[in-house]
């Protein structure tokens, strides 16, 4: 197959002022000899059927506007090779796909959805997480103690209001030891991050939490290469989409300290390329190969 010489990576306004990656890539491709470029995927000038691939990189202001984005994706997907392509992005963009991985027997964070008109009713025991189905970065998510239980369901009820399906899940104790991201780039492990807890306090909302903090590189041991790899055989079997350009598999440890998955990112990670030697050139290489 011949190798993709025209590719976009497609960005948003928010993206192209907070993805530090997005030039070094964009660089790292034309240095490759890929004719790369950065697009706006709402940018209705741009001609994206001219294109050989787009890759999607940080359209970051997807989650409130999951139509309108899902429309763009199926319709870039009909002129041009999308990565990931469009029914991996609808797939993935409401986190109730963790309903068909547990479905599939991959270890996931126990996890309840409740949709809007549905009862409000939280189960006693620790501490929990509330937050919406479709979101990015930790947005809109808190957690809360059993003292309070009311401020959570209150958190319930407000998803609802804005028409947001909420998520519940136990507060993983374990997570003080750090969550586990192991991307696999072209259908294989690339490289793995740690990074420390984000809800560090509870009761509380906060837009502004760093979704990423103390990261440093990790080694994954066989048990979380192995969830890692069963959620992603899991969303193969569902989709048959094939080895994706770029996936980011989000664990943590349960109490008795086994991996389960947290998230599958396969929208617009971070990556953390630049964290990690050799990050880039594999990306490129993944690219360049399409």
């Amino acid at each position: 197959m011949a190798a993709a010489r025209r590719v976009a990576l497609a960005t948003d306004a928010f993206g192209r002022a907070r993805d530090p990656e997005l030039p070094v890539l964009i660089a790292a491709l034309r240095e490759r000899g890929v004719d790369a470029t950065a697009a706006d995927w709402d940018d209705p000038a741009f001609d994206w059927a001219a294109r050989d691939a787009v890759v999607i990189r940080s359209t970051w202001d997807y989650p409130g506007r999951l139509a309108e984005f899902l429309a763009w994706t199926a319709r870039v997907g009909g002129v041009s090779a999308l990565h990931n392509p469009a029914e991996v992005v609808r797939w993935n963009g409401d986190k109730t796909y963790l309903t068909e991985l547990a479905a599939a027997g991959v270890p996931t964070v126990p996890t309840r959805f409740i949709a809007p008109g549905e009862p409000v009713e939280l189960t006693e025991g620790g501490e929990t997480v509330v937050k919406p189905s479709v979101s990015a970065g930790a947005r809109d998510s808190a957690r809360y103690t059993p003292a309070q239980r009311g401020a959570a369901e209150a958190h319930v009820r407000m998803l609802h209001e804005g028409g947001a399906t909420a998520m519940v899940q136990p507060y993983l104790e374990r997570i003080v030891d750090g969550g586990r991201a192991l991307v696999f780039l072209g259908g294989e492990f690339s490289h793995a991050m740690r990074k420390g807890p984000v809800l560090t306090d509870t009761g509380r909302v906060d837009n502004a939490r760093v979704p990423h903090p103390d990261l440093v590189g990790h080694v994954p041991d066989a048990a979380e290469l192995a969830v890692a790899r069963d959620a992603l055989t899991a969303l193969d079997t569902a989709l048959a989409a094939g080895p994706l350009l770029y996936a980011r598999v989000d664990l943590a440890l349960d109490t008795a300290g086994s991996p389960v998955v947290m998230e599958l990112e396969l929208i617009e990670p971070n990556l953390f390329l630049t964290a990690t030697e050799g990050g880039v050139d594999r990306f490129v290489e993944a690219v360049a190969r399409l």
